[in-house]
This record gives C-alpha cells, structure tokens and sequence, in this order.
C-alpha cells in the first residue's frame, strides 16, 4: 500500500510554472531595463535561477509519502524517512481538523504522515482504512480513532 498527498499537486504545479515563467520573463526584460544599471546575461541566468529554485521548494510539497506492508509502515515527511514495525504502533488516527493522519506510538509519542492529508477527502479515508486494516492484521489489535 502506498499513499502520496494528491490535491496538492493540484496547487504546487501551477504556482512552480508560474514562478518560472515569471523570473524568466522577468529575466528577459532585464537587459532592457532604462535604470541605468546595466544588466549581464550572469543577471538574466540568475533570475531564471531563482525562480527554478522558488519552484522546486514549492513542488517539495509533494514529497510525503508512506508505504506499508505486513511487516511495518514507512513514512516520508518533509524531511526524513523512518521504518516503523507494526509492532512499534499502537495505532493510526486522523484527529479532528487535523491537516494529516498520524501514527500513535507508545508512550504519547506520535509521528505525523503528511501523506494522508484531510484535503484528499475521500481518498484519505481509504489510506487510513487501509492502513489500520494493516496494522490489524499484524498485530491483532484495533487502531486508534
């Protein structure tokens, strides 16, 4: 079972082409700038830099991911990927207004799965359903609400 967030695609893509086009325009109306600074093409391959730049930190958005199986659950946030074994969750829960679905683990502790985000709807149901029915599976026991 693998789930990635997908509404936001839906936001990132545009903006990241936006920001491209922009400071690639930007970049061409540079040279002909009446300011009196005099512009270089280094200046106009920057700018297009830039906004490449601005655009893959937008597109970053995207990156979270979780996968599981039989034997455990590995989550991809923003920054860091980390393997849990079923046994090491006590459960999996959406809180409410909760942005993302979380894993419960032992001792109040939990780990956020910015995967299954409140935005996808009905699609974030089926990843959670999923996932406890994997983790019930497992470890024979209910997962949290």
């Amino acid at each position: 079972m693998t789930a990635r967030p997908r509404k936001v695609w839906l936001v990132t893509v545009p903006i990241a082409v936006v920001f491209v086009a922009v400071f690639a325009v930007v970049a061409i109306l540079l040279r002909d700038s009446g300011t009196g600074v005099y512009f270089q093409v280094s200046d106009q391959v920057a700018m297009v830099g830039i906004g490449v730049l601005l655009a893959l930190g937008v597109l970053w958005l995207t990156w979270p991911k979780v996968t599981a199986d039989e034997a455990g659950i590995t989550v991809r946030n923003l920054l860091g990927r980390t393997r849990y074994p079923w046994s090491a969750v006590v459960g999996i829960s959406f809180p409410d207004g909760a942005a993302w679905a979380r894993l419960e683990l032992p001792d109040d502790e939990y780990v956020p799965v910015m995967a299954v985000q409140a935005i996808d709807g009905a699609r974030a149901v089926a990843a959670i359903r999923e996932l406890r029915g994997l983790h019930r599976a497992a470890t024979g026991a209910g997962a949290a609400g």
